[in-house]
């Protein structure tokens, strides 16, 4: 009997140092693919996500950019989906972190090849030569990984206090398990640098590189301009259900094409993203045997394990409970995990 599973699409920021060579490493399967992409690519001028991945070193200046990174992750993870053995895995749901929603639309069926192409490179390439704004992220979770109300207090006492200063802008971007992301302008963030206390041996706070001020209104431009660029013939109903960052499903069967722009390049772009939900809707909804995080990377398992912790999903209460049932018998297997991928292809 096949398991099932919800499959979970990374965001930016995933393909980093680390995960250089993933596509190289992880995707022979997909080499056709991988072709019409680079191709697409290339007929714009631009570097092919193969010249990306088979890049010498990591570069921030060319791996990081989101007219690169985010054709570059929807590759990886694509690469990933496109290598899980169905005889094994039924795929019950799909839903994603932030730009992971793009990718969920395309490999859910609800874009072809072509228009999975378009919008993802062209909101990836939205503020190409100049992002607005930038993201912060901070820890709501104690060493264990348990919601720490001290945390959360601390951080809507600081984004108010920011929030009520001439000259500074700010608004919850991203509900991201036991991490919150702060979408704001320069002044927002410095002034929130100052003013969280540092935490997990100086790690946090921190500001993510080369990200905008994603999900808050200040991308309200960045919708009106996406509106005018696609249209409602983009869209399709999926073929799986999918899980948007409010938490609601999108079904193949009741799936209104225009409903899903309307999300997509509206509320998706200028308001918070709310992945925590999302993934306890894919948990309560569907069930799953198993959640699946797609690459490049791993790097959004910690969050994940959090939202199982705060659902106390399987039992787990704590990050020792996660790390054991890991160990043990898996319930997320992440594709950029040689060991975790094997079980799935």
């Amino acid at each position: 009997m096949r398991k099932t599973a919800v499959v979970i699409c990374p965001g930016r920021g995933t393909y980093t140092k680390t995960e250089l060579g993933y596509l190289a490493k992880h995707k022979p399967a997909v080499t056709p693919f991988l072709e019409r992409l680079d191709s697409r690519l290339a007929a714009l001028g631009e570097p092919t996500v193969s010249v990306l991945d088979g890049a010498a070193s990591f570069s921030l200046k060319t791996h990081t950019p989101g007219e690169y990174a985010s054709t570059l992750i929807y590759a990886c993870s694509a690469g990933d989906f496109a290598s899980i053995n169905r005889d094994k895995i039924d795929i019950v749901a799909i839903t994603g972190n932030s730009m992971g929603w793009y990718t969920t639309l395309a490999l859910g069926g609800a874009l072809d090849e072509a228009g999975s192409f378009s919008l993802i490179h062209g909101m990836g390439s939205m503020m190409r030569g100049g992002i607005i704004g930038g993201q912060l992220i901070y820890p709501v979770v104690d060493d264990e990984w348990r919601p720490s109300e001290a945390r959360a207090n601390t951080v809507a006492k600081a984004l108010l206090e920011v929030q009520q200063t001439p000259g500074c802008e700010a608004y919850p971007s991203i509900h991201f398990g036991g991490y919150a992301i702060i979408g704001g302008n320069d002044a927002a963030l410095q002034r929130l640098m100052k003013l969280l206390p540092t935490a997990d041996d100086g790690r946090y706070p921190f500001i993510l590189v080369n990200h905008a001020a994603f999900h808050t209104p200040m991308l309200a431009e960045i919708s009106e301009r996406a509106f005018a660029k696609f249209g409602v013939d983009l869209f399709h109903a999926p073929k799986i259900p999918l899980i948007d960052g409010r938490g609601a499903i999108w079904q193949p069967y009741s799936t209104d094409p225009a409903s899903l722009r309307e999300y997509t390049l509206g509320h998706q772009v200028h308001a918070t993203y709310d992945f925590s939900k999302a993934v306890s809707v894919a948990l309560k909804e569907f069930a799953p045997d198993h959640l699946i995080l797609l690459g490049p990377g791993a790097t959004s398992g910690g969050a994940i394990g959090q939202i199982l912790i705060e659902n106390s999903w399987l039992g787990l209460g704590q990050k020792a409970d996660f790390s054991a049932r890991q160990a043990q018998d898996p319930f997320l297997l992440a594709m950029g995990r040689p060991e975790q991928a094997a079980v799935l292809r």
